[in-house]
């Protein structure tokens, strides 16, 4: 117990020092940090500045990742949408319920209605970068507070997901 309170002890010690030096520059480079600082503010403020974005608006977007056109049927593939549902069940359900209701994440009850199939497996496969970079995963990051997980599913079962979810949509 000693050893392990003294390795924490001195990894802390190390990462402050560490964090400290990065931080202090050279010293004689205070035109540099001022212009620095200037750059990082004009930056922070063009990021206030972007137009609010309602997440529970529809949006034609297809966010941010691989998927850039995804075909889907007229009507729900029912065997697709089975092996979505047991996918969504293992990875999802912590976080989501399939009514409008919140649990963690934001109910997902015509989701499908909402969003683009391409905007939906992004954010299933590449929900970082989508918080990060698309402006209703931004929105809905600040909406609900907490960045959604990677599952680490593959594109077959983010597509039957999403299939699920169209089945899950059905009037």
């Amino acid at each position: 117990m000693r050893k392990l309170k003294l390795l924490i002890t001195i990894f802390s010690f190390s990462a402050g020092l560490a964090f400290i030096s990065s931080c202090g520059g050279s010293g004689n480079g205070s035109q540099e940090s001022a212009d620095a600082n200037t750059t990082e503010t004009a930056a922070a403020e063009d990021d206030a500045a972007e137009v609010a974005v309602d997440p529970n608006a529809k949006s034609d977007s297809k966010g941010v990742g691989k998927f850039t056109n995804v075909e889907v049927g007229a009507s729900v593939d029912e065997a697709m949408a089975a092996k979505g549902k047991a996918i969504f069940d293992t990875k999802c359900t912590a976080c989501h319920k399939t009514t409008a209701e919140k649990l963690v994440g934001p109910g997902l009850k015509e989701i499908t209605k909402l969003r683009t199939p391409e905007w939906i497996m992004n954010m299933i496969t590449n929900p970082e970068e989508m918080t990060k970079k698309d402006p209703i995963a931004k929105a809905l990051l600040e909406e609900h507070l907490i960045q959604m997980t990677f599952q680490n599913v593959s594109d077959e079962e983010t597509r039957q997901i999403y299939e699920f979810l169209r089945s899950n949509d059905k009037d």
